[in-house]
């Protein structure tokens, strides 16, 4: 009864776009420690067009946040306004009801969304939407557009051209990729950069539909592919952390880096001077579809217990505004779901043209709602496969028997 009160009130609040008729403070939590100085810009913004609301913006480590925001909602001390994962991460705080449920009467600026982008923060057991999707990434290939200039190496169209391409950096004395696996995440994004092409859309698919699962011919034979290529990877690559495997890229030592959208703006702050260029690695041949990895990585929530839910819907619809939008591009680089706005930045035009032949990042789109999740098998398998203790084979088979424990797709 108390939750169906909170959804009764929530739904008859609805959104306006008259500020209060008195003061109202929110607090607004995030893991986006790096990002503070822009949302204070932003909340300023929003502040100004909706006198009466004040926000408070506090950030947190971001690897304990989801430990720090469970704890607070089960205390009912959590804040009005909070950043929440995406998928798997998104059902830890939405089913035990501290979320707001929203809509597109609540907030009809997330109508234009993409459907993709919805669905990653939609608990699955009752289609509710609990969050606004803020932005997407993708994982791919960076390159030393300089290096590869100063050496005449173009992107690669094939496998064969890739090869090709790190033979010619290690002949000159660098690292192909700066790429290690000693922080275990990076197993993860290396896997679905440079092999995504390689195993096929066609597999994402079949795996979806249920007619597929990871001992696959066609995914065993990308992690095959993975394994040839970490002949490039640096000396001791499996011990080697991702501060260090950033470093070797910024500071030319290596020409390609396997990752995601969010390390262009990291590369640039370490070294302003560097040029960085994008490519979705290479299938087999020049006519395979060259695909990359996208993936939602979060949104914005409000309190289902707040004490303010009116000025909470305020600032969640101006957080689905062009306006917002087009700041939250410019300013943090980062792909936005929001329609109408457009990327200024050619690096993100790029990012966001590779991002029309994409797949999902699977083990975090579809395989995190249980333990073991997909991701915590695929880094540990690829970790061993580097390690010479599982063949690719091997390493489909301890993935897919590992999801069995509770993906009933794959207890058949």
């Amino acid at each position: 009864m108390k939750n169906l009160f909170r959804t009764t009130a929530i739904a008859l609040v609805g959104f306006s776009a008259a500020a209060p008729a008195f003061a109202q403070e929110l607090s607004f939590w995030s893991w986006r420690q790096e990002d503070r100085a822009v949302y204070e810009d932003i909340i300023s913004d929003f502040e100004a067009a909706n006198p009466g609301i004040t926000v408070n913006f506090e950030t947190f480590e971001a690897t304990n946040y989801n430990t720090i925001l469970s704890t607070a909602l089960a205390g009912d001390a959590g804040p009005d306004v909070m950043m929440v994962r995406a998928h798997g991460g998104l059902e830890m705080v939405a089913s035990g009801g501290y979320l707001m449920p929203l809509s597109t009467e609540s907030v009809p600026g997330v109508a234009g969304f993409p459907e993709s982008a919805l669905a990653a923060e939609t608990l699955r057991s009752d289609e509710t939407l609990y969050a606004v999707p803020f932005a997407s990434q993708t994982q791919f290939i960076l390159y030393n557009k300089g290096l590869f200039d100063q050496m005449g190496l173009s992107e690669p169209q094939t496998w064969d051209d890739l090869i090709a391409t790190s033979e010619a950096l290690k002949a000159a004395g660098l690292f192909a990729f700066g790429n290690g696996t000693g922080t275990a995440w990076q197993a993860e994004t290396i896997a679905t950069a440079i092999i995504a092409s390689v195993i096929g859309k066609d597999f994402y698919d079949d795996l979806l539909a249920g007619n597929a699962d990871f001992t696959d011919p066609r995914y065993v034979g990308g992690l095959e592919k993975l394994q040839e290529i970490s002949a490039y990877f640096p000396d001791g690559f499996t011990g080697l952390d991702y501060a260090a495997s950033q470093l070797l890229f910024t500071s030319g030592l290596a020409g390609m880096f396997a990752g995601g959208s969010y390390e262009v703006a990291n590369f640039l702050a370490q070294n302003p001077d560097i040029e960085v260029g994008v490519f979705a690695a290479p299938g087999l041949a020049a006519e395979d579809p060259k695909l990359v990895g996208v993936y939602y990585d979060g949104g914005y929530a409000g309190n289902a217990t707040t004490e303010h839910p009116e000025a909470v819907l305020t600032f969640l619809n101006y957080l689905t505004t062009v306006e917002f939008g087009q700041k939250f591009a410019n300013e943090l680089g980062n792909i936005t779901p929001i329609p109408g706005v457009t990327f200024e930045n050619p690096m993100l035009q790029r990012v966001s043209d590779l991002n029309q032949s994409s797949v999902p990042y699977i083990m975090l789109t579809n395989f995190r709602f249980g333990e073991p999740t997909g991701s915590v098998l695929l880094q540990a398998e690829v970790q061993r496969m580097f390690a010479g203790q599982i063949d690719a084979a091997g390493a489909g088979q301890a993935i897919t028997t590992g999801l069995a424990a509770w993906y009933a797709p794959f207890q058949q």
